[in-house]
């Protein structure tokens, strides 16, 4: 063979392929069995690593079997939360607030509101969806909605939210290794609840709060239980993460929510606390266990919640209701609101205004209107809106500042520093701002004086128009500031010359004869804040080109804190009584709910359903109970907590508890306006913390048994949801079903308003404004509805012949609170009261302009006269009526009715006068009964 060709000998072939074969118990090949080219051959093929045995996301072990119940649970809770959504087609009880932000948001109109945007916001998102244009004002209770409005597609969604609490209820307590049984009871309690229903399906705030919280405490219970599993894997940073969002998210619905952060936050030191006392911890392990919670539960929350206010801030960019609680500069971030540059130096002769620095920054102000009693000179006032009545120019009542025979007009400017001596003069009247020892119209106390407007074009005036600047502090860019009055720079105060008294505003309205503007007074002890004043504007002829100076707009950080201060002092202050609030110590016992709406003789009544409110509190009650006895046997050396169930159900329980107590005992710290629907967050954990006990109670019993019992109690739970029925859905209802369930006598619904018997029904319409019947005996009238007053309320008399029963002597009277009344919004035209009008104003809608010296004192004189005359003619008529005067509140019943209240029985009062009073008297014996 030749050295240039070799022949390679052919490779043997491989042998073939025996086939396998499997055991039908496994039929295939297991992954752990392959050898190393087999093991690289598959991963050369995708195939990967091999996997370890797979722990369930949270701790949530559901069969298939528990996914197709809870379908179930949800189609039976959406017909129960969305069961005629639509109705009634008129505005209930919140939703006059509700309603009106999303408005507002539609219109980009700026307004301020106690409770932070998340809510209100998806509210609005559902509205601007569904086209809403955001034209309806929301005004009364009782108001039909128009064709435009999709109410009902912003009812969906707080009803939605509501339908998704119950899902959430079952997964909790599954992820609380509760047992299917008692997931099941836990979820159709919430599904059958009669208050967390009525909440859900009207435009409010309180079914987002539930939500969130329930959704939070979930992917907190899910965190917990992969936190024990194994930490710092992916799945434990997103139950982590998850968890903050959920906290930000329920604190950014209402402040209710800082509840919900302090129950994570007493959780999440239980576990750092007993992570410290673990040896097997490092200091540098226990570190990154702390600044992870640290970032997910701090950070995040916080950071979501400032989002919702950039998100807030974004929309609101117009000029709305809640300008007149912002500051200055605030307010001129808004459109409409902004203004142009003004002369930065202030000098006798400068044509100013003057503003209020604190009670949100009114303006000094002034018209042609005078005091009807005191000095009877020109009325002198805070106004919250530009106006040329606000206008003044400073004058010298200091000696020395010019030369002989020179004048303002004459000479070079001449500054106002700290000490000097000024006259203020109104330009639309002539009148000085002045002050003299005579009594304020309203804050009559002796160190308070009067302020007026005195003198006139003619008149220099007197001593008393004397006022001494007292620079309280400057601006730190502007060096001059702190010497001499600087526009939008120097802050100061008015001292009376004589009277040694400050120049002074509170939030004091005048009555209707100062047009609700804001008292202005001279106070000798002035509460500083109240009685320091900045220059806004300023002009003077002889400075056309001196140095201008505009706000320095804040950016969002600085928006954002200073809203959060008017939220928190304006909650603060919300302790007018309401006619259906109530107290904590009333709540877990449920005596007492909200009347939502009355019409067409049907109800919406805030009641929750009675056997899982008491079985709620009576579990409460019961851990707390069986916590001590352990508590105390532990002392006399008994080893309960080293049993394994024991100690598993006490961890449960008392972390549900912790819910519970955290979500209710702060409320007693509260003065406010308090009512039944701040309980529903509490009442969630009670209701979780119910099916803990039955779980532990049931636990050593058969599964059949356990089935019997959880069935038992639901069946109790659906006949109270269905007996309550009819106040939850505004259903028909007869006067004698609405006696027997009035099990507490401070269950104040409206027993009046339904008729004897259901077929008074027939063919009457829901929700709409007039009676429908065209029977001439059936009178219809419009009760309430009074401006700044309660809300209306339409009532057609004696429906259908039933007339209202009057009760025998001695027997317990029917009918309480038919008149339903929104919560108090503080916000709402706080600044305004009424269309408060300056002179100018007024004399615009009347097409002419009143003379500015003419003396309104005759006029309004003259007007009492007419007033006091026709007040006795009117009192002479109604003499016999009112003769057998039974007190004062009897008297005005007995003038405007006609019927003389000590003959009972021969014609009975109005059924909703009688049931506005029953009301009173329901709340009287509420607040008794807890003192």
């Amino acid at each position: 063979m030749s050295a240039g060709t070799f022949r390679a000998r052919r490779p043997p072939s491989p042998p073939p392929v025996q086939p396998q074969f499997h055991s039908q118990r496994f039929p295939y090949a297991a992954k752990e069995h392959m050898d190393a080219d087999e093991r690289r051959a598959a991963a050369s093929k995708g195939a990967g690593p091999k996997q370890r045995h797979s722990y369930p996301p949270g701790g949530l072990k559901l069969t298939m079997g528990e996914w197709k119940l809870l379908a179930f649970i949800m189609v039976i809770a959406s017909g129960v939360r969305l069961f005629r959504l639509s109705r009634p087609n008129s505005v209930v009880f919140d939703e006059v607030h509700f309603g009106k932000f999303a408005s507002k948001y539609i219109k980009t109109q700026y307004y301020v509101d106690v409770h932070p945007p998340l809510a209100k916001l998806l509210i609005t998102l559902a509205a601007f969806i569904f086209g809403y244009d955001g034209n309806f004002d929301f005004k009364d209770i009782g108001k039909p909605y128009e064709a435009n409005v999709p109410y009902v597609a912003m009812r969906m969604l707080p009803a939605t939210l509501g339908l998704f609490l119950v899902p959430l209820t079952y997964l909790s307590l599954r992820a609380l290794d509760c047992r299917a049984t008692t997931a099941l009871l836990g979820a159709l309690f919430v599904t059958f609840e009669n208050g967390l229903i009525t909440q859900s399906r009207h435009i409010l705030l309180d079914s987002p709060l539930l939500f969130f919280t329930a959704l939070a405490t979930f992917f907190w219970i899910g965190f917990c239980n992969e936190d024990r599993h194994r930490p710092f894997t992916t799945h434990w940073w997103t139950w982590l993460t998850l968890s903050g969002l959920g906290l930000g998210a329920v604190v950014s619905c209402k402040w209710v929510g800082l509840f919900t952060i302090a129950t994570v936050g007493f959780s999440t030191i239980y576990q750092l606390w007993r992570l410290l006392g673990d040896l097997r911890v490092s200091p540098r392990l226990f570190a990154k266990h702390f600044l992870a919670r640290a970032l997910c539960l701090i950070i995040v929350p916080i950071g979501f919640y400032m989002l919702m206010f950039a998100i807030h801030f974004q929309i609101l960019q117009s000029s709305g209701d809640g300008d007149g609680f912002m500051s200055s500069a605030f307010q001129h971030t808004l459109s409409g609101r902004g203004m142009q540059d003004t002369f930065a130096d202030v000098a006798y002769g400068s044509e100013v205004t003057i503003r209020h620095l604190n009670t949100q920054g009114g303006y000094l102000h002034s018209h042609a209107h005078d005091y009807p009693g005191g000095s009877k000179q020109q009325q002198i006032t805070l106004y919250p809106h530009r106006d040329s009545n606000n206008i003044w120019r400073i004058e010298n009542g200091t000696a020395g500042v010019f030369e002989e025979g020179e004048t303002w007009q004459t000479s070079s400017l001449k500054h106002i520093k700290a000490g000097s001596i000024v006259k203020l003069q109104h330009l639309s009247t002539g009148k000085r701002l002045h002050s003299h020892d005579v009594r304020p119209p309203i804050s009559e106390v002796d160190f308070q004086n009067e302020v007026s407007g005195y003198g006139s074009w003619t008149f220099p005036g007197d001593a008393n128009d004397n006022w001494v600047v007292e620079i309280e502090h400057g601006a730190s860019e502007d060096p001059e500031s702190p010497k001499r009055l600087r526009t939008l720079r120097t802050v100061f105060r008015l001292r009376h010359q004589l009277q040694t008294c400050y120049l002074f505003s509170h939030k004091v309205k005048l009555p209707d004869w100062g047009w609700e503007q804001q008292e202005v007074t001279c106070n000798k002890n002035a509460k500083k804040a109240n009685s320091l004043w900045y220059i806004e504007t300023s002009t003077h002829a002889n400075s056309p080109d001196a140095e201008k100076v505009n706000y320095k707009l804040p950016g969002f950080f600085s928006k954002f804190f200073e809203l959060q201060k008017v939220m928190w002092v304006t909650n603060a202050g919300l302790t007018d009584r309401h006619t259906y609030d109530s107290r904590p110590s009333a709540w877990p016992r449920l005596r007492r709910g909200i009347n939502f709406w009355v019409k067409d003789h049907r109800q919406i009544y805030l009641l929750g359903n009675p056997t899982v409110w008491w079985l709620s509190s009576l579990a409460v009650l019961a851990y707390v109970a069986t916590r001590g006895i352990l508590i105390l046997r532990q002392q006399r050396g008994f080893r309960d907590f080293e049993d394994t169930r024991v100690s598993k159900y006490d961890n449960i329980c008392g972390f549900l508890f912790m819910g519970w107590a955290l979500h209710y005992f702060p409320f007693y710290l509260m003065a406010r306006q308090l009512f039944l629907h701040h309980y529903f967050p509490a009442l969630w954990f009670s209701i979780l913390l119910c099916c803990s006990v039955f779980d532990f109670v049931t636990s050593s019993l058969r599964p059949r048994v356990r089935l019997y019992i959880a069935a038992g109690m639901l069946l109790l739970a659906i006949w109270s949801f269905s007996y309550f029925s009819p106040l939850a859905y505004g259903g028909p209802w007869t006067r004698g079903a609405c006696e027997n369930a009035r099990w507490l006598k401070t269950w104040d619904f409206a027993c009046n308003e339904f008729p004897v018997d259901l077929s008074a029904y027939d063919g009457i319409g829901v929700g709409h404004a007039a009676n429908p019947m065209t029977s001439a005996a059936v009178p219809a009238s419009v009760i309430g509805g009074e401006e700044a007053g309660r809300a209306a309320v339409v009532v057609e008399g004696e429906a259908m012949g039933n007339a209202p029963i009057p009760p025998k002597d001695g027997e317990t009277t029917s009918g309480r609170g038919a008149v339903p009344q929104p919560g108090y919004n503080a916000f709402e035209n706080a600044d305004d009261g009424k269309d408060i009008k300056s002179q100018e104003q007024l004399a615009k809608q009347q097409d002419r302009r009143p003379e500015i010296d003419r003396e309104i004192s005759t006029i309004m004189a003259a007007a009492e006269e007419t007033t006091k005359t026709i007040a006795t003619t009117h009192a002479a008529k109604e003499a016999p009526i009112a003769k057998d005067e039974v007190g004062a509140e009897d008297e005005t019943h007995e003038a405007e009715d006609g019927v003389d209240p000590v003959n009972d029985g021969k014609a009975p009062q109005d059924p909703l006068e009688h049931d506005a009073q029953e009301a009173e008297l329901a709340r009287s014996d509420l607040f008794a009964d807890e003192s």
